[in-house]
This record gives C-alpha cells, structure tokens and sequence, in this order.
C-alpha cells in the first residue's frame, strides 16, 4: 500500500506576473486562484499553504461585455441600519479595476484562515507598472 505523501516544510513561493488585458474575469480569477493554492505544482498538499504569489497587471483592459457591466453589481454593508452600499460593476471598473479581479478570486479560494493568508499574495494594479520588478516575477502563458 502507497503512503501519501505530505510536503514537511516552509517552501519559498516564487512570483509569477499575469497580464489581464483581453481577458473575461472568470477564467482569469480560477486561473489565478489555482496559482495561489499551489495546485500547479506536483507537491500540491490540501490544507498546507504552497501557492505562489501572483501579480496582475492590466486589471483596467479586461474584456467584459457591456450588458454585465451594466447588470453586476456590488455589494457592502456597515452592518448598520440602513448601511448597504451598492456599486456597479462599471463604475467599479472605472475607479477601482483590481478590486473587481480580488472579489472573483476571493469568491475561489477557501473562505477561512488560509484563505485570507493566500489572498494577500494577491497582487493587482490597474496600468501595466508595478513596484515588483526586484522579485523578478516570471510571465504566465
């Protein structure tokens, strides 16, 4: 009988840069999320934290048809009476386009301690600049 195999041990996450021009928000967050928790690697554990850490650049060029745009919305609440807030998918896209991409992928992750560690690996800017040039993150295909 195969014993299963557990990774022992801290391993060191590598950066990976992920471009999200022309890209629909779906198949670029499961894309992402997948990163994240290490499943692309052939060690892959559930439950122990070996994901990579990834940076999304263009967060601003998705591809996204104008009838969701339109139709989506978001929502928060202050958890007072009354304290519901509401914005549309297109003014989200047109003052904060990396919080669109965070909520598609927090909605993939694991909703408990590991998933809040791993979505702050999470890296998203709206142009196509960011201050992660030192760690060197590698392109994904």
């Amino acid at each position: 009988m195969d014993k299963t195999y557990v990774l022992k041990g801290k391993q060191e996450p590598e950066w990976l840069l992920v471009d999200a021009a022309g890209q629909g928000v779906g198949r670029l967050a499961t894309q992402i999320a997948h990163y994240l928790l290490g499943k692309h690697k052939p060690t892959y554990t559930p439950g122990v934290d070996m994901g990579d850490v990834v940076v999304v650049i263009n967060a601003s060029l998705l591809d996204i048809p104008q009838k969701r745009l339109e139709e989506k919305n978001y929502y928060k609440h202050s958890n007072y009476p009354g304290g519901l807030k509401t914005v549309s998918m297109k003014d989200q896209m047109k003052n904060h386009p990396d919080r669109v991409i965070t909520s598609a992928v927090w909605g993939m992750l694991p909703h408990n301690r590991m998933g809040r560690a791993l979505l702050k690996r999470l890296k998203v800017y709206a142009g196509s600049e960011h201050p992660h040039a030192a760690q060197n993150p590698k392109p994904v295909a």
